[in-house]
């Protein structure tokens, strides 16, 4: 009876502790965010021999480039080297078959990209594609590489991060799950888990003169691209009346002083798919919250001659569009992201909401307001919704465009004088080539009553593409010793705007996941791994670390 009675407790311990453990999971590297950063991160990390988790707390895969951003920002395609060019290698065979082509001839499409043809016969690559395009090529890394990969798993940001010293040991989600790793990646938008790691970080722009910089800070008065008020628009509900209150979206806070930082970001927006084929489109529905007059702006733009409604209806195969802001007010949201980085989950679940009923009620003003010319009403009427794409989720993007959350405070803060090649990096671990690009960060009333908008900055980079410093991807050592960071890179907030795009994304987390495998086989720090040695390995991957 006793041994029996004994054998019932051992049993009961051994379960109750495998019960303890049946949420625990372990690999080398625990990568954080399902973004094309986080996924090709996973899949160098398994092409180096290492064991890798995919903690994604999004379901579908891929980011903006899955999510809308279909009319790639490449900059200077040269410098995309590695498993990034392997994602648009991969899309270039999707659309040899001809049937990828089910709305549209490939010979009737443009081939038109963001300087470069879109189709690139000479390189077998292609710039340009639908959503789920580029999220079953996501879906193919994960099942060709055996992705281990779970989703829809949400960070404990305030006590899911375990560390013990300067090194992060687990991480757990608010399902309770347990993820324990060597090396870990934080391949976020939002920058979660360095934020709760308690690595230095950035929200907003710094002064100007925090790095000597030109192009950060507050920007009154600099006016680039065309998304600012060329005319003399009154931002009063009675034109003119400054006691009639003002339109919506237009603060009344003093923009602040020029050069000056602050806590402001640049707008969000979703890249909307859209189609005007008469069988793949579906019409812009009439928002249950529409409210005409959050768009009298626009109408007195409209009034004012502007014409431009369709110029970044940017084609994509199959008679689609990723269509991006245009104009002084457009798809950007303006000034209604500031809390995003830090809020809550269920704060930015209301913000991304807040988004999507905006550009939804846009899309139905400007297809069905009188006060929208005619010409432009018409043209809107060919357009809706594409029907295949997000089918689950009302053939609205997944993703909103976070363009700018978080950045990490670390060894090397890329600066615009890195972009400008005005010092040398000697750890470079890929290159960037894109203009530095902030969108609108504010919409304010001048000293003259008239509206304008401020932030929007397109600048060049000096001599070409630029190369990224190793030292961007770590923290400062004092801080963690495991962490990588492959898109809240340490940069200033207008480095950032040439950074951030997709392609130098996954070059990031390509580079990451190669440093991070030399880390765990020296069992280094991120900031002790010989740059020698990874550099080698990274040119070995056919990273470009040099302007061919």
């Amino acid at each position: 009876m006793r041994k029996t009675l004994l054998a019932m407790v051992i049993m009961g311990l051994l379960v109750a502790c495998n019960q303890s453990h049946s949420n625990e999971y372990q690999a080398d590297l625990i990568v954080y965010g399902g973004t094309s950063a986080g996924i090709i991160s996973a899949v160098q990390a398994k092409k180096s021999g290492k064991t890798v988790i995919v903690v994604s707390p999004d379901k579908h895969l891929g980011g903006l480039s899955s999510g809308g951003l279909g009319f790639t920002d490449t900059g200077d395609k040269s410098v995309i080297g590695g498993l990034a060019r392997d994602f648009y290698h991969r899309v270039y065979l999707h659309y040899q078959d001809s049937t990828a082509w089910r709305w549209q001839q490939q010979s009737e499409y443009g081939n038109t990209g963001q300087g470069t043809p879109a189709i690139d016969g000479d390189a077998r690559t292609m710039w340009i594609f639908e959503p789920h395009v580029a999220e079953q090529v996501f879906e193919d890394y994960v099942k060709e590489y055996d992705l281990e990969v779970w989703r829809d798993e949400w960070l404990d940001r305030e006590s899911g991060v375990s560390k013990e010293g300067d090194r992060i040991t687990s991480i757990t989600t608010l399902s309770g799950k347990t993820f324990k790793g060597k090396m870990f990646i934080d391949a976020t938008y939002e920058g979660d888990l360095l934020a709760s790691a308690e690595v230095s970080y950035h929200v907003g722009r710094e002064a100007n003169s925090v790095y000597g910089e030109k192009w950060n800070g507050i920007q009154t008065g600099v006016l680039h691209h065309d998304h600012w008020f060329k005319n003399d628009i009154s931002p009063y509900v009675i034109p003119g009346d400054s006691t009639s209150g003002l339109l919506y979206g237009v603060s009344a806070e003093d923009p602040g002083i020029y050069g000056e930082g602050d806590h402001r970001l640049q707008a969000y927006c979703f890249r909307m798919c859209l189609s005007n084929h008469p069988d793949n489109r579906v019409p812009f529905p009439k928002p249950a919250n529409y409210k005409p007059e959050n768009y009298e702006l626009l109408a007195r733009v409209f009034a004012s001659g502007w014409r431009e409604t369709f110029r970044k209806f940017d084609p994509i195969p199959n008679r689609k569009t990723d269509t991006n802001n245009h104009g002084p007010f457009s798809t950007d949201f303006i000034g209604m992201n500031y809390d995003y980085p830090e809020a809550s989950y269920e704060r930015r679940k209301e913000i991304i909401k807040e988004h999507e009923e905006y550009q939804k009620g846009l899309l139905y003003f400007m297809a069905n307001d009188e006060k929208v010319p005619a010409e432009v009403r018409k043209e809107m009427a060919q357009w809706g919704l594409a029907k295949d794409e997000f089918t689950n989720n009302g053939n609205w993007p997944h993703q909103l465009y976070i363009r700018e959350a978080r950045r990490m405070v670390g060894q090397h803060v890329m600066t615009e004088h890195d972009t400008f090649s005005e010092g040398e990096i000697l750890d470079p671990v890929g290159m960037g080539s894109y203009a530095l690009d902030s969108h609108n960060v504010q919409r304010y009333v001048k000293a003259d009553g008239y509206v304008q908008n401020e932030g929007d900055i397109g600048v060049k980079p000096k001599k070409g593409p630029y190369k990224i410093s190793y030292g961007s991807l770590v923290p400062k050592k004092e801080e963690c010793t495991n962490l990588l960071v492959p898109v809240c890179v340490s940069s200033s907030h207008i480095a950032f705007g040439s950074i951030r795009m997709e392609p130098v994304f996954m070059i990031l987390g390509q580079s990451a996941a190669l440093a991070a495998s030399l880390a765990i086989d020296k069992e280094f720090a991120v900031q002790d791994v010989p740059y020698d040695a990874l550099q080698k390995q990274l040119l070995d991957s056919k990273q470009i670390l040099a302007k061919p």
